[in-house]
């Protein structure tokens, strides 16, 4: 009995949109994963080359700016390469986890879009409480100085609302004993640079002491808060642009991991087919020899049947 499996066609064929949407998604997932373990590694070079992790500075690492590059580092390589390995190999498992995490990121970033619309005071508030905070910690923390020297030197500006916002720091108070007291950093100034070459640290000391009018000349007068505002007006265009390819770009990935979880679907009820259709053949192929065997057994009896009686017939001759 020979079986042939000719009549058996698979439900999908793989077409170039196929290889290209696999290979397109497996190759961006490729590069954020390459991007979310560079962000990672800066994150914990960071800490580390601050001794974050050192018992006396263990119990601040919850507000250290690193740990957010760790933690987004961390969850970037992460989805990045189940969706990478998913596409490549074709697994469902990580494809549908790859998918159901990129539409929680959507939605989260949606809804925290809505928020921030609808609760831009509050937005506001919270702020200035980082600004300050910041401000407070800005001698110790190097990473939160770097952050508060570039968003005063960019924007420029000086402080959360005005210059007055220095005082919050113990070093710049004028209550402190130091050199820096009743001033402000030198990024607050107008011209830190001394004849456009040497940078010039203390040019904003004392600056507290004067009056605005006077000040004007020496340090931004405005503070950071508004000057971000100020920003987000400016660029409310590119930001927008941004905002919407960034979307786009999650959407198209949630497009093409659902094509390709539909492919794997089809792919395994056409092998799932495949193996009934060998069972079948099998099946057949059993009952069919079964009822060969039975023939086969009924006809030796016969012929046994047959031999005997024939021999007894030419014993019962014999003299």
């Amino acid at each position: 009995c020979i079986i042939t499996l000719d009549w058996i066609r698979p439900l999908y064929r793989y077409t170039f949109v196929d290889y290209f949407l696999k290979y397109f998604l497996f190759l961006c997932n490729l590069t954020f994963t390459i991007l979310g373990l560079v962000v990672l590694g800066l994150g914990m070079w960071g800490l580390i080359s601050k001794e974050s992790f050192a018992q006396e500075q263990i119990g601040s690492i919850g507000t250290d700016p690193m740990l957010i590059l760790v933690s987004l580092g961390f969850v970037l390589t992460l989805l990045c390469l189940s969706g990478c390995v998913g596409a490549l190999r074709e697994n469902c498992s990580l494809l549908k986890l790859f998918s159901a995490a990129v539409l929680m990121l959507i939605t989260a970033q949606v809804l925290a879009a809505i928020l921030a619309y609808s609760l831009q005071d509050q937005v506001g508030g919270y702020l200035r409480s980082g600004m300050l905070s910041a401000m407070v910690r800005y001698q110790d923390d190097l990473d939160l100085r770097f952050i508060v020297d570039e968003i005063q030197s960019n924007l420029q500006c000086c402080g959360a609302e005005n210059y007055l916002d220095w005082e919050v720091n113990i070093y710049y108070n004028c209550s402190s004993p130091g050199v820096l007291a009743c001033g402000v950093p030198a990024t607050c100034c107008v011209d830190p640079l001394e004849n456009g070459t040497v940078w010039n640290s203390q040019c904003g000391v004392g600056a507290q002491q004067l009056d605005e009018f006077t000040a004007q000349s020496v340090i931004f007068l405005g503070g950071c808060l508004g000057g971000i505002s100020r920003w987000i007006e400016q660029h409310e265009g590119l930001i927008g642009t941004v905002a919407v390819v960034v979307l786009g770009v999650q959407i198209l990935t949630v497009f093409i991991s659902t094509r390709l979880l539909e492919k794997c679907k089809n792919m395994e009820c056409t092998f799932f087919s495949f193996f009934v259709a060998i069972r079948g053949q099998l099946h057949w192929f059993q009952k069919t020899s079964q009822i060969i065997c039975k023939l086969m057994r009924k006809k030796s009896l016969r012929l046994t049947w047959f031999i005997t009686s024939v021999s007894r017939f030419l014993t019962s001759l014999r003299p």
